[in-house]
């Protein structure tokens, strides 16, 4: 289990039942990534309340699944949102990665 921290003390407070979210892991480093495509690792680690090596793991699948490509840019990497990808999961397949983020992500970020 993650260190508690104030990041994850926001993000999966304890309710009836147990501490628990709606999304994924995966679901919450899209949207941070789409709020903000030039985080570093660590930096995005801190915000999910995951490891960053986790976070890593989460990446690489974004990119394997063509969610997202991974720019180098000086000795930083920018992530690009590819909101045309239809999610992956049979209950949601009729929607993109798009609409989740249009949910999740104010307009003008």
């Amino acid at each position: 289990m993650a260190p508690r921290t104030a990041a994850t003390d926001s993000v999966a407070s304890p309710v009836a039942g147990g501490a628990w979210t709606f999304l994924t892991n995966h679901s919450h480093v899209l949207i941070c990534l789409a709020r903000d495509p030039n985080l570093r690792l660590r930096d995005l680690a801190d915000q999910v309340g995951i490891t960053e090596r986790a976070v890593q793991g989460i990446v690489n699948d974004l990119e394997e699944a063509g969610c997202l490509t991974r720019h180098r840019e000086g000795r930083r990497n920018r992530y690009d949102i590819v909101a045309g990808r239809p999610m992956r999961h049979q209950v949601e397949r009729q929607h993109v990665v798009g609409d989740l983020l249009g949910a999740m992500v104010p307009i003008g970020d």
